[in-house]
């Protein structure tokens, strides 16, 4: 392919950002995945079946981070008081102190990109994401051209 194509760029990029959190994380001796659950969990509780989803994990790569976290003291799991089945997790102020380092970082990152570049450039930046968001989620409509034997 003489061109690189947008899955490759994605791929790419997140991967050099990924490698960037972990660093950064790793000056709280911390990694990226649990920045990015401290972030997602809400200062009310957040259920543990919505966190999954809502990081783009598998639940069995979630429950080794939340025990893991757990271990750590940075979060509380409670029983959900709506529901008697789900647990709710909570942060410690141990980790709603981890919680502002990994959004400092967020925001430090956000705000040198954001120096960098136009608001044409976000706007247009935001617009291309929500086109391959959208796409993701139809792509069986586009999936035509390939066969299966």
């Amino acid at each position: 392919m003489k061109h690189e194509t947008f899955e490759s760029a994605l791929r790419s990029t997140w991967q050099l950002v990924s490698k960037m959190y972990n660093k950064e994380a790793l000056k709280f001796d911390s990694t990226m995945a649990t920045g990015f659950a401290l972030l997602s969990i809400d200062a009310k509780g957040t259920p543990s079946t919505n966190l999954g989803p809502k990081m783009g994990m598998e639940s069995t790569s979630l429950s080794r981070l939340l025990k893991v976290m757990e271990k750590r003291e940075l979060i509380k799991r409670i029983k959900n008081p709506n529901d008697g089945r789900g647990v709710l997790i909570h942060l410690t102020p141990f980790g709603k102190r981890h919680r502002e380092n990994s959004k400092a970082v967020v925001l430090d990152f956000n705000e040198e990109i954001d120096k960098q570049l136009s608001r044409q450039q976000v706007q247009s930046f935001f617009e291309v994401i929500e086109c391959i968001r959208e796409t993701t989620s139809n792509f069986e409509h586009f999936n035509k051209t390939v066969t299966q034997k």
